[in-house]
Formats: C-alpha cells, structure tokens, sequence
C-alpha cells in the first residue's frame, strides 16, 4: 500500500521529492508500526518516492513528449507517451512492492480488521478528489482541451473543491486563507517558470552553436553498437538525475538526444521511457541524488544512513532500469497495440 500511495502521490505532482516532503513523516510510523526496521522504512520510502513518473497523466511525460516533438525529428502524441510508460512504471512498481514483501518482518503483527464503516466514509469525503485524475485525462483525451487547458481545466476544479470544502465542511474564512493560499503558489509556479526560461534559454543556445549535431558526428564515429550506446546513455542519464531537477532535464537533455535516439534508430517513445526511468534512478544515486538529501532532511538522518537505507532499492531500480533499456517491447507493445 505504501508503494502504490507513494507512486499515485508523485503521478500527479510529477516531483518524487515533493512526495518523500509530504507523505514521509505520515507513511514512516505506519511502516514502523508494521514490523519493518528504521533503515527498511526510510529505504522504502527513499525509493517509492521516485515511483510514479511513468504514469499518466504525469508532468514528466508530457513535457517529455512536447519537448521531443518540438525537435522536428520526431512526432509524438501524449495517449502513446502515456500507454508507452504504463507497463514499464508497472514493473517498477511490482520490483519495489517484491522487495518490500520480502522485507517484511517475520514476527507476527496484530493487524486491526477492517471497518468498512470507516472506509466508506473515507471514500466519500475523498470522492472530489478521487474525480479529479478523471477530470484531467477526459479534458485531454477526449478533444476538449490542449494539455495546458486540461491543466487550468484541472486547476479550476481542485479550486472549486477548496472552496466547497473551506464554506461547508471546515467552515474556514476564506478571505484570510485564500490569499495566503495563492501567495504560496504564485511563488512556487514562479520559481518552476524561472527554473524553466533558463533551461530554454540554455537549450536554445546549444541549439544554435550546434551542439546536437556535432555530438550526433561524434556517436556516428565513436559509438558502433546500438546496446553500447545504449549503456553509456543510461550512465549519462543517471548522472543527469543526480544534477538536474526532472523538469529542466527534460527541457535541455531531450533535444540533445533525440537526435542521436533517431541515428541509432530507437524508438522515440522507448528512448523517453529510458530518459525518465533513469532520471529516478539518479535521484536516488549517492552520493549526490536529489531523493537521498531531501530523506535526509524529511527524516532528520545523517546522508551516510540514509544511503545505506537505499542501496537495496537502488540495486532494485538498476535491475529495472535495464529491463526497460534492453526489452523495448514493454514500452512499445502497448502503443502499437492501440494504433
């Protein structure tokens, strides 16, 4: 359950060390209280957190697939993008979920039955929210909406909720919380739109000097194998998560590989599922990955402990890693299944 909240919280804020911020100190007790150690916990965590960019309707791909087609080289729609990550964020999931089952504690827990009374009125007290991934892929996949105007679509409905909720339910002043409410996210859409400018900016400018191009005349020449190439844009890759945000990533790296993605003649939904499944293996690659500082912060743990809590995990993403790169199939099956 811990992995499946953890990878629905990041599918739609796109950011796995938002997730690790907001559900670390609710999900750890919770493991704790099961039987599982300090370190498997915040392993757990560590990793689950990184779960959930392959998911629609997540950011990541998006971004992914107007950044790729922007290039001119290739066409990409989002339902492919989308069907695309599918099986292989599934199998991230499963590998984790293994892990954890084989991790659980072999002493004998008291678990509390359920009451269906409380989950019933859990499930209708959360049933606006429950309708808001519904709200967001019908605005897209259904012609009503470009993707930015599927996002304000989404946008204007959780605002609706807040205010249902604030009037009837918490009976909050909404004069004193919305302000302070909108302050807060002008501030943090500002930041990801500064973050952003200077990432085209710094694609723009390694567009014009010729850089795709030139490293293109260099893999031509120095790269003769397909799964060679493959292997060093994995080790790139990686590298580039433990360095880059996920968002100006996308925005500087995928012009500079798309091109070479098409010389090599991998395909360019597979080749996105490679760029994002290894972005989340970066965050969690010591001794720089981003999810290993912010668990260290969130858990109030030293980074030594918190990378040992990690490794376990971090072994398991390479093995997934790798399936994806190597076996295209899971990513591309599905696209062509619905073509």
């Amino acid at each position: 359950v811990t992995v499946l909240v953890c990878a629905f919280f990041t599918t739609f804020t796109g950011a796995s060390g938002v997730t690790i911020l907001a559900l670390g100190g609710l999900l750890m007790p919770v493991l704790q209280s099961a039987g599982y150690s300090e370190r498997s916990s915040i392993g757990m965590l560590t990793g689950a957190g990184s779960l959930g960019v392959l998911f629609p309707p997540c950011l990541p791909l998006i971004l992914y697939a107007v950044v790729a087609t922007n290039t001119k080289l290739v066409s990409l729609s989002l339902s492919d993008v989308f069907l695309g990550g599918a099986i292989p964020g599934a199998l991230l999931v499963l590998m984790t979920i293994a892990w954890g089952v084989w991790k659980q504690p072999q002493a004998s827990i008291v678990r509390a039955p359920l009451d269906w009374v409380e989950i019933r009125k859990a499930f209708i007290g959360a049933l606006g929210e429950l309708f808001l991934p519904i709200v967001a892929l019908f605005a897209l996949f259904s012609g009503f909406a470009t993707p930015i105007e599927a996002a304000s679509v989404s946008a204007f409905y959780a605002f609706l909720l807040y205010l249902v909720d604030a009037r009837w339910v918490r009976k909050a002043r909404i004069r004193n919380e919305l302000p302070q409410m909108m302050s807060e996210c002008g501030l943090l859409v500002g930041g990801v739109l500064l973050i952003l400018g200077v990432a085209m900016g710094l694609t723009d400018y390694l567009i014009f000097a010729m850089i795709p191009d030139q490293m293109v005349d260099w893999a031509q020449a120095t790269i003769e194998s397909k799964l060679l190439f493959l292997l060093a844009l994995n080790g790139a890759l990686i590298l580039v998560g433990c360095l880059m945000d996920i968002f100006s990533a996308i925005i500087v790296i995928v012009p500079l590989i798309v091109p070479l993605g098409v010389v090599f003649g991998i395909d360019p939904i597979h080749l996105g599922i490679i760029f994002l499944a290894n972005l989340q293996l970066g965050y969690l690659t010591p001794p720089i990955g981003m999810n290993l500082f912010l668990a260290s912060y969130r858990f109030g743990k030293p980074m030594s402990e918190v990378i040992k809590a990690s490794l376990p995990l971090l072994a398991v993403f390479v093995i997934g890693v790798l399936l994806i790169t190597y076996v295209p199939f899971l990513t591309t099956w599905l696209p062509g299944l619905f073509k």
